[in-house]
């Protein structure tokens, strides 16, 4: 099923980029030490005709879940009137919302501290500090292993058809000498999947890898085209041009949705 703009762009960040707080809680001790203790559902839902739209996440003593769907009764929602509205904020926009649970200061506090780790993921996001940086890279590699899985499960018609005709595949993202610092996705017969790491089980058919974390940045932000940090050797892209092509192409795509 594909999915319209809005709706498509919402699933991408409810399903695809809110798991990534939970690499920002495991990376980060400052804030496992924040949620030490809590225990609350956090929210986001959008109202629809065809049925609300929304995710939340539970937080256990440092633990977190996200779920997907529409949780009764949460400690904290942020209330959407539309899909559209939703996208606005998670895009980093400004849009109306209501606040259920407001009161709540301390875990509101908390969870927006945790959120704005995802700001390292915009094109703008230049960390100056080490931990910083390999959290932005990190969280960027993942993000682009699980965009492409979710936007091909999301039903986009030409990725559907790229995905179609190709036997196992995997196709794999990371920093040299940074075992840490990689994701992957495994295409099938037109199913994917995306996981963290380093695939051990098969070679890769499409490898992009980036020399090191600063020099990740600027070609992460767009700043430098794929083409020029190949010459320049800050990448190395082993495999078929071609589907790394295309593969740059889709996160083009995803990109434009997000942003």
């Amino acid at each position: 099923m594909a999915y319209d703009k809005d709706t498509m762009a919402a699933k991408l960040f409810l399903e695809g980029i809110f798991p990534l707080l939970k690499v920002v809680m495991e990376e980060n001790s400052k804030v496992q030490k924040m949620f030490a203790g809590v225990r609350a559902t956090v929210q986001f839902v959008a109202r629809d005709s065809r049925g609300d739209l929304g995710a939340h996440l539970v937080f256990d003593d440092g633990n977190l879940e996200v779920v997907q769907g529409v949780c009764p009764d949460p400690d904290l929602a942020f209330q959407f009137a539309s899909i559209k509205r939703m996208v606005t904020m998670l895009a980093g926009k400004p849009a109306l919302f209501r606040l259920k649970g407001f009161y709540r200061v301390g875990l509101l506090v908390r969870f927006l501290l945790l959120l704005t780790n995802l700001t390292l993921l915009m094109p703008n996001a230049r960390p100056k500090d080490p931990a910083k940086k390999r959290l932005k890279v990190k969280l960027t590699l993942s993000m682009m292993a699980a965009g492409l899985s979710r936007y091909n499960k999301l039903g986009d018609p030409e990725m559907n058809k790229w995905t179609a005709s190709q036997p196992e595949r995997i196709y794999q993202f990371s920093v040299s000498g940074e075992e840490d610092l990689a994701a992957y996705l495994r295409v099938k017969a037109g199913k994917t999947q995306a996981g963290p790491g380093i695939y051990t089980k098969r070679k890769p058919f499409v490898h992009m890898k980036f020399r090191s974390v600063d020099e990740a940045i600027p070609i992460l932000n767009n700043e430098i085209n794929m083409v020029k940090a190949v010459e320049q050797g800050s990448l190395l892209l082993e495999g078929s041009p071609e589907y790394s092509r295309d593969i740059g192409n889709f996160l083009m795509r995803i990109q434009d949705l997000v942003t």
